[in-house]
């Protein structure tokens, strides 16, 4: 499959992309002479014209806008987009952890599809006592803590 990453997808993403997808061709919109300011409404068909099957975005408005809907839906081409709500390392790590944990699945799924298919990589809970648990086994102590090698 080939996927375009819309212009809003970190450029990072891309080079993580391309070494665990390894079957689908990966290009970012940036890396496309004269793509970068298209807006949704012309990108979706010259996408389309240009030979790619799907896009990669996170922008959670376009869904809203009824110009950029009758685009998607004229091009063809499959959505997939993921959350990015949080600023800085952690907002970066957050959705590349997303799409590479839900992107092969999805990719999966568009290879079955029978026709065009929008997805929402939901994403990954972000808050420390949801990622990891941290136990002091000073107050807390694991079985066998306290006993003798």
């Amino acid at each position: 499959m080939r996927l375009l990453l819309d212009e809003n997808v970190l450029k990072p993403l891309r080079q993580t992309l391309i070494s665990l997808i390894v079957d689908h061709e990966v290009v970012h919109l940036l890396d496309l002479p004269g793509w970068s300011g298209t807006r949704d409404e012309s990108l979706y068909p010259r996408a389309a014209a240009e030979g790619f099957q799907a896009i990669l975005t996170n922008d959670g408005k376009q869904m809203e806008r009824p110009r950029e809907v009758a685009a998607i839906k004229a091009s063809g081409l499959h959505r997939i987009e993921y959350p990015h709500k949080h600023a800085g390392l952690v907002g970066m790590g957050i959705a590349i952890a997303t799409v590479v944990a839900g992107l092969p699945t999805a990719l999966t799924a568009l290879k079955e599809a029978d026709g065009q298919r929008l997805i929402i990589l939901r994403g990954i809970d972000p808050t420390p006592a949801s990622r990891l648990r941290v136990i002091d086994p000073k107050t807390d102590p694991p079985k066998h803590w306290f006993a003798s090698p």
